[in-house]
């Protein structure tokens, strides 16, 4: 029996799994906190990965391990393997006006051509070039742009500044996967490549890729695109607890997800975490000039339509709080209202929105009147409009020419009893609801088991739920007099 880690640095918390790479079984775990913000110092996330580490039990009898991380967020690194700046995650949306300036250069479609993805505030190429527009200061000390679960990963193969690691910088070891490039707006799904001339315009430098024979010292390094089953080295002596532990390329979280959930042709994945996402399995890259749908490559060599909402989760949460209640008690109330709310919509605009690109919009309430406007319906409405929002995005991903036939809902908030039922009202395909667990973590064992054997391993998938499809259109309906959708 091998063990294999998977580990999940997300925007709340890192999480580690261990895992036997022949059943799947997970015999133990560990989890740290990350600090909340729209930008954070990536130390706490090498220091909470320490610390997830050690509360799993520690790496002695680990054999492979792998990074899944969440996409987008932007780590600078200078000559010194120094951060410069504080990461910009993928939900700080400043650069929304960035993204217009590089629609407005090279136009929607051949951006979409060249890159899969419609520039919104989200991606990568985007930050960067808010930086090189706002902090010319700082865009003047970068060597390296890095993505989260790249930089943790070449930290725990020993490598970063002088002072605080083994190997000291050697930005030339810095290593991605072609999920996590496919969301930088700079790597081509379609091309298999970086598009080197967007990271320039974006940036105003020109770059080359990790490994490269162009790397000379005056060039921006991007991290080397690793196979998915690629072993990229091992994890360093100081952190490997006396075992030597094969490192593999790692992904970004949603394709470490589906790698998780063995998602399969006819599959379509809704997850509700801090932000949600509607994302599936293609056999071929997805371009779409709206730029709904970003046409990022996934984790195992081929590719994952996705739309993401930045609104998911914490609608719920906000809404409880507002009615002074718990989760239990919210979900009893929800259930208590009939479909449609009685008319109450809840537009959950809350922190601005990407699907649809609406950055500066604000969440709104709607259809109030004296005899609809209890607490019941606001709590069923705050659960309509979470999920009508992921409805729209999952007619966008339809529309690129994926196959639904059955939705996997993930994420904490899949498992309130209220969720589960009206999601079987809003969508109208069949719903199951996976066994609570940690799947973009243990996607990234996957990865390491596949990293380990050669060969990707086939692990079941556990049900917890599987709601009786009960489609009630009026909900969406009436939701889309006033989203604007």
């Amino acid at each position: 029996m091998a063990l294999v880690a998977g580990i999940d640095s997300s925007t709340q918390s890192c999480k580690v799994v261990i895992v036997d790479s022949g059943t799947g079984a997970t015999l133990r775990t560990g989890r740290a906190s990350h600090p909340d913000g729209t930008e954070v110092s990536p130390s706490f996330w090498w220091t909470a990965l320490l610390e997830a580490l050690h509360d799993a039990g520690g790496l002695a009898d680990v054999s492979s391990l792998a990074i899944a991380g969440q996409q987008h967020g932007m780590v600078l690194l200078d000559s010194e393997g120094r951060v410069v700046r504080d990461a910009l995650l993928w939900n700080d949306t400043r650069s929304a006006v960035s993204a217009e300036a590089l629609i407005a250069e090279f136009g929607a479609a051949a951006l979409v051509e060249r890159s899969g993805s419609v520039p919104v505030a989200s991606l990568t190429s985007t930050k960067v070039r808010w930086v090189r527009d706002n902090e010319p200061e700082i865009a003047a000390r970068v060597a390296a742009v890095a993505l989260p679960h790249d930089w943790l990963s070449w930290r725990l193969r020993g490598y970063g500044p002088a002072d605080e690691s083994p190997l000291g910088p050697d930005l030339d070891q810095l290593v991605t996967d072609r999920s996590d490039a496919s969301g930088t707006g700079y790597w081509s799904p379609a091309r298999e490549a970086y598009d080197l001339d967007l990271f320039e315009a974006a940036f105003g430098r020109p770059a080359c890729e990790a490994g490269s024979s162009e790397l000379d010292g005056s060039l921006i390094v991007l991290p080397k695109v690793a196979a998915p089953e690629a072993n990229t080295g091992t994890v360093h002596a100081d952190y490997a607890n006396g075992s030597e532990i094969i490192v593999g390329a790692g992904a970004g979280d949603n394709a470490a997800g589906a790698l998780g959930l063995g998602v399969a042709a006819g599959d379509v994945v809704i997850s509700l975490g801090t932000s949600g996402t509607v994302f599936a399995a293609a056999p071929a890259a997805v371009n779409d000039p709206s730029g709904t749908v970003a046409g990022f490559a996934d984790a195992a060599g081929a590719y994952l339509p996705i739309a993401v909402t930045l609104n998911a989760a914490r609608i719920l949460s906000s809404v409880a709080e507002l009615l002074a209640v718990s989760f239990d008690e919210f979900a009893q109330l929800a259930l208590a209202a009939e479909p449609g709310s009685a008319g109450v919509v809840l537009v959950p605009y809350f922190e601005g929105e990407r699907t649809p690109n609406l950055p500066n919009a604000k969440a709104s309430f709607h259809g109030l009147s004296i005899s609809s406007t209890t607490r019941a319906n606001t709590a069923r409405a705050a659960i309509e409009g979470m999920l009508c929002g992921l409805a729209d995005g999952l007619d966008a991903v339809v529309a690129s020419g994926v196959t639904a036939e059955r939705l996997l809902l993930i994420g904490g908030a899949a498992q309130n009893p209220a969720v589960q039922a009206v999601a079987a009202q809003v969508f109208g395909v069949p719903v199951i609801v996976p066994a609570p667990g940690e799947y973009v973590a243990r996607g990234a064992a996957v990865q390491a088991a596949w990293a380990l054997d050669g060969a990707r391993p086939t692990w079941e998938l556990e049900l917890d739920a599987a709601p009786v499809s009960d489609f009630h259109p009026v909900i969406r309906e009436q939701y889309g007099v006033y989203s604007g959708v």
